[in-house]
C-alpha cells in the first residue's frame, strides 16, 4: 500500500476489520504527514503524538482479540479546539483560554473515544469560532492548502484545512452560521450540520445557545456519515438535545435515489448576489448527475436569502454578546480585535430586537416547509466564489457584504451538507449544499454519497 494518508474512513476500517492495516501503522503515517506539511498551513494547535499512539496501541490489542467497535475502531481524528479534551489544553484560540486545561472531555469526545477512535490532537479556529485569525492572538492563522495566500474558510478552519491535507480522516467543527459548510466547501471537504439538538454540544465553547451545532468533516459524504453514527443521540446534559430514532447513517449512503425529489433554490445564489459563472455552471452539472442517478430536481422559489441572513445574524449577534460579556467588559485587550468588535456589537441590539428576530425565525421555518412540500431536500450554492485572501486589517462585520448562503439552515435548524462539485479555473473548489428534512440526514447523505460515486472529483487533493 502507498499512502496510508489518502485512506477514507470506511476503507480503512475494512482494511483494519479484516486485520489488513493496523491503527498503530495508520496513526504513524498521519503523524508523520503532520510533522512533514502542517507547518505550511498551520492546521495544528496542539499535537497530541503520544496519546494517539497509545490509543492505537490499544485499538490493535483490541481488535486482534476479536473485539470490534464499530466503523471509527482506530481511526485517527482530530478536534476544533473549542472541544473540551481531558488533560489537553482547549484553547478556543484565544489569549483567554490559552492555558485552560479541561478535566473531563466533551461529550463528543467521550463517543469518539468510546468508538475507539484516536484523537491526533486540537485544530485551529477563528477565536470563539466567532472572530478571524488576526496577528493579536496566540497562534498563527490557518492556511488554505489548495493556496496557501487564501484562508481556509471559518471557523472550523483547522478542521477543514487539516482533512483536505491529509493529516487526519475526520474532524469535529461546530457550525452556528456556517462555520462547518464554509471550511468544508473552501477545503473541497464533505461537511454536515446535523439537526439543531442532534449531537450533543456539552464540553464545545458556546457562541449561540440557540444555533450552535455540532458535526464532523471528512474527505467523502460517508466517511461523515460514519462519524455521525457515532455522535448522534441524546445527551441529558444539553438543554437542546432531542431525543431522536436511531439511524444507520453509513448504510443511508448507499440507498437508491429514485423517487427522490430536491427543490433547488436557485433565486438564492442567481439574483442581485450571484455566485460565479463557474460556480453556477458546476451547481448546474451536479443537479443533471442527481437527476441522471434517478432525482427528481426543480426550481422553487423559498423566502429571500436576506431574510434569513439578517434574522441570523441578530440572534447570533445578541447571544454571543450574553455569552462574553463579562470578559468584553472586564479583560478587552486579550481577545483579537475582530472577536472583540463583533462580540461588542450585540451591546447596542435591544431586547425587542432580539425578540422581534426569534418570532421571525418562527416565521421562516413555517415558510420553508411550505416551500418544502412535496420535496425531500433543498440543493443550492455553498459559497459564493473563491476564498478572500489574507489581508491586514480584516473586515470586522465582514456579514454587512453579501448574505450568507449556509445562514438559511442554521435559521431552520435543518441538517445541511456540503457536497465538492469540481474546481475553477484558479484551481478553488466549487460546491453545493444539501438540506433535508429536520432528522432526515439519512436522504442528505444517500445523495451526496451517490453523487461523489458519480463523479471524480474526490480524486483530486492539494498538493502541498
Amino acid at each position: 500500500m502507498t499512502d496510508l494518508t489518502l485512506l477514507g474512513i470506511a476503507e480503512a476500517g475494512r482494511l483494519m476489520a479484516r486485520g489488513e492495516l493496523t491503527s498503530a501503522d495508520l496513526t504513524e503515517a498521519f503523524l508523520k504527514r503532520i510533522e512533514a506539511v502542517d507547518s505550511r498551513i498551520a492546521s495544528y494547535i496542539t499535537v497530541t503524538a503520544d496519546l494517539a499512539r497509545n490509543a492505537a496501541r490499544q485499538a490493535d490489542r483490541e481488535m486482534k482479540g476479536g473485539l470490534r467497535r464499530g466503523p471509527m475502531h482506530g481511526i485517527p481524528v482530530a478536534l476544533k479546539d473549542i472541544y473540551e479534551t481531558a488533560g489537553v489544553a482547549t484553547t478556543g484560540h484565544s489569549h483567554l483560554r490559552k492555558d485552560y486545561v479541561p478535566a473531563i472531555d466533551a461529550e463528543t469526545v467521550r463517543r469518539l473515544k468510546d468508538a475507539g477512535a484516536v484523537i491526533l490532537g486540537k485544530l485551529g479556529t477563528h477565536e470563539f469560532a466567532n472572530g478571524a485569525m488576526t496577528p493579536d492572538q496566540p497562534f498563527p492563522a490557518v492556511r488554505n492548502p489548495w493556496n496557501t495566500n487564501h484562508q481556509p474558510g471559518g471557523s472550523s478552519s483547522g478542521s477543514g484545512a487539516a482533512v483536505a491535507a491529509q493529516l487526519c480522516m475526520g474532524a469535529m467543527g461546530s457550525d452556528t452560521g456556517g462555520s462547518i459548510r464554509n471550511p468544508a466547501g473552501y477545503c473541497a471537504t464533505a461537511g454536515i450540520k446535523p439537526t439543531y439538538g442532534l449531537v450533543s454540544r456539552c464540553g464545545i465553547y458556546p457562541l449561540s445557545f440557540s444555533f450552535d451545532t455540532a458535526g464532523p468533516l471528512a474527505w467523502t459524504t460517508e466517511d461523515c456519515a460514519l462519524m455521525l453514527d457515532v455522535l448522534a443521540g441524546y445527551d441529558p446534559n444539553d438543554q437542546g438535545s432531542v431525543t431522536a430514532p436511531k439511524v444507520d447513517y453509513g448504510a443511508a449512503c448507499h440507498r437508491s435515489l429514485k423517487g427522490l425529489r430536491i427543490a433547488l433554490a436557485r433565486s438564492w445564489y442567481e439574483g442581485k448576489d450571484a455566485v460565479t459563472p463557474e460556480m453556477k455552471a458546476g451547481i448546474d452539472e451536479a443537479a443533471r448527475v442527481l437527476a441522471d442517478l434517478g432525482a427528481t430536481v426543480e426550481d422553487i422559489v423559498f423566502p429571500d436569502i436576506w431574510d434569513y441572513h439578517i434574522c441570523g445574524r441578530v440572534v447570533i449577534t445578541a447571544e454571543a454578546h450574553a455569552i462574553h460579556r463579562r470578559e468584553v467588559i472586564e479583560t478587552p485587550e486579550k481577545f483579537g480585535y475582530t472577536t472583540r468588535r463583533r462580540f461588542q456589537l450585540g451591546a447596542f441590539l435591544t431586547a425587542e430586537q432580539y425578540l422581534s428576530a426569534l418570532r421571525f425565525r418562527r416565521q421562516l421555518q413555517q415558510d420553508t416547509r411550505a416551500a418544502m412540500r412535496g420535496y425531500d431536500l433543498v440543493m443550492c450554492a455553498n459559497q459564493w466564489g473563491a476564498p478572500e485572501t489574507f489581508e491586514e486589517p480584516q473586515p470586522i462585520f465582514h456579514f454587512l457584504g453579501k448574505p450568507s448562503l449556509s445562514m438559511p439552515f442554521n435559521v431552520t435548524g435543518q441538517p445541511a451538507a456540503t457536497v465538492c462539485c469540481g474546481f475553477g479555473s484558479d484551481g478553488f473548489p466549487l460546491a453545493f449544499q444539501l438540506a433535508g428534512r429536520a432528522f432526515d440526514e439519512a436522504s442528505v447523505f444517500a445523495a451526496g454519497a451517490a453523487y461523489e460515486r458519480a463523479t471524480g472529483w474526490r480524486s483530486h487533493r492539494p498538493k502541498l
